[in-house]
């Protein structure tokens, strides 16, 4: 039964590519390649993995000549050879469905779906991208596929917590989280799609988007809306804290509920009213004024976080156990979640109680709040720095107030 899925699989692999190339050339004379072509280029293939890899070979040799001698007939009427490579690639297609009929299935749909965004491929390519846009992608691809991989991913240095594959991590992110912002304001328009981008880029980093957001709103037609998603990203800090909470220690979770809620209304609500005084859409000279990709202040971002866990490992080493909370608060400055995560640890374990804890949670969320607005200043400069730090103190302030709050009631 599981070879007869296969062929299966296979047939209506061909006919789904075929009928896709058969309707991209229709009205052209001489065509060598339609549906019943690419079916049988399927079958032809799942039968040849059936009966041994030497069939294989030589139905893929038979498979490329065919190819030629098509492409030799119908090469001044179409000079390109997609529709060759999609033949190739719909034989192996159909070997792969001997192995793995799902994941076959898959790589067509995607294949046929790249046949049919030809137009648009070619249109964003000729008409939208620009020089500067493609060089920025190529060293985007770089740093993430290619020195990423590369790097130890195992601490090194004092203390053992110089971690370069996390460092250069947070370059790629910071890069990343540039680059989807800028294809939202270019599709969405400044307001909505910075809005989305800080969204979405919260629940990656929090102070990765606040840099992207900074280098943003030194174009003044995105400033406002840069800066709103730079808070609305702050906003998605509290949200996961309660859900990391959720899964370190459910009790701390449900004191924090309050406080954290507290915090997030507030930033949020000054988050929109920045936003309202952005303009609806980008003009299109404010979306492409500056580079997609700067690698300098997002090398200079990595520095400045990459000194904070030492300084996080020599709190812990000169404090000990009874200086919990300023250990884990000197730990928030590298990570806001991971010094709650290391409160919540110690809670578990019996190390400190209840509120000690939520105190050094607060002290951790605070100190990542204050290594946000250090960023916001070296990204953005001294004015969105300044209002930046407004919204995010003035919320820190409120969740630090009913946190104690809670401690005192309970």
């Amino acid at each position: 039964m599981g070879h007869v899925a296969a062929y299966l699989y296979s047939l209506a692999i061909g006919l789904l590519v075929g009928l896709e190339r058969e309707r991209s050339h229709r009205g052209q004379a001489g065509q060598a390649y339609g549906i019943r072509t690419f079916a049988l280029v399927a079958l032809v293939g799942t039968l040849a993995t059936e009966a041994g890899p030497v069939v294989v070979g030589v139905a893929l040799a038979g498979v490329v000549a065919l190819l030629v001698v098509g492409y030799r007939r119908t090469n001044e009427a179409d000079p390109g050879t997609t529709t060759e490579v999609t033949a190739m690639a719909t034989f192996l297609l159909g070997v792969l469905c001997y192995h793995d009929a799902a994941l076959a299935a898959g790589i067509a749909i995607g294949v046929v779906a790249l046949l049919m965004s030809k137009a648009r491929l070619h249109r964003f390519v000729s008409d939208v991208l620009s020089d500067a846009e493609l060089q920025d992608a190529i060293k985007f691809l770089v740093g993430a596929f290619v020195i990423l991989p590369l790097l130890p991913r195992r601490g090194v240095g004092p203390y053992n917590v110089l971690n370069p594959s996390r460092i250069w991590l947070f370059v790629v992110v910071l890069t990343g989280i540039s680059w989807v912002g800028y294809i939202a304001v270019r599709l969405l328009g400044a307001r909505r799609g910075l809005l989305a981008t800080g969204l979405a880029s919260g629940f990656v980093s929090a102070t990765a988007a606040t840099a992207a957001m900074g280098r943003a709103s030194r174009e003044p037609a995105t400033s406002p809306a840069a800066l709103a998603g730079a808070q609305v990203a702050s906003v998605v800090t509290y949200f996961e804290l309660v859900a990391i909470m959720t899964v370190a220690s459910p009790s701390l979770a449900w004191r924090l509920v309050l406080p954290a809620l507290v915090g997030a209304v507030a930033l949020g609500a000054v988050s929109m009213l920045g936003a309202r005084r952005s303009p609806a859409r980008a003009s299109s000279g404010s979306a492409t004024a500056t580079r997609v990709v700067t690698l300098t202040p997002a090398l200079v971002l990595a520095a400045i976080l990459t000194a904070a866990p030492f300084v996080a490992r020599w709190g812990v080493q000169v404090f000990g156990a009874r200086g919990a909370v300023v250990a884990v608060g000197v730990a928030g400055l590298a990570d806001a979640h991971g010094g709650s995560l290391s409160a919540a640890t110690l809670f578990v374990k019996g190390a400190i109680d209840t509120d000690v804890a939520l105190f050094a949670i607060g002290a951790a969320i605070t100190a990542n709040t204050l290594v946000k607005c250090v960023v916001a200043y070296v990204a953005g400069g001294a004015r969105f720095a300044r209002r930046f730090s407004l919204g995010v103190l003035g919320s820190q302030a409120l969740f630090l107030g009913a946190l104690a709050i809670e401690v005192a009631v309970r």
